[in-house]
């Protein structure tokens, strides 16, 4: 039945050492609990899988993809583009008359942070 199974498998996947992959991907896939596309009839793992793929109830593309996606180690995530932020900063010469900033000194930003008051200790802190 095997071998049977093997020649139908070569009109789905072309090269023999790929089959022998993608078959046994899917065996471990089936072992680790994968549901099974089609009647076990007390056949094997390995079995079961080529005769999947000869059957075409499994699609040898996405097993190739998974058996890709679970060696890798590090997957690379596509990040976004950096956009372009425009400045909030105007040109020397132009002024918005909306728009002032208001300038602190570090001894200003000190003392209004001491003239601060902690905040209340609660009945929940002191437990």
């Amino acid at each position: 039945m095997a071998r049977v199974t093997v020649e139908d498998c070569i009109e789905k996947v072309d090269n023999r050492f790929d089959l022998v992959l993608l078959a046994s991907h899917r065996a471990r896939m089936v072992s680790s609990g994968a549901p099974i596309t089609l009647s076990r009839d007390n056949d094997k793992n390995p079995v079961v899988a080529l005769r999947e793929i000869a059957e075409g109830t499994v699609v040898p593309e996405d097993l190739k993809e998974d058996f890709i996606h679970s060696l890798q180690k590090h997957v690379e995530v596509d990040e976004p583009e950096a956009e372009v932020v425009p400045t909030l900063v105007t040109p020397a010469g132009e002024t918005d008359g909306d728009v002032q900033f208001d300038r602190m000194t570090e001894e200003d930003l000190l003392r209004g942070l001491e003239g601060l008051v902690p905040p209340a200790e609660t009945d929940d802190d002191s437990e």
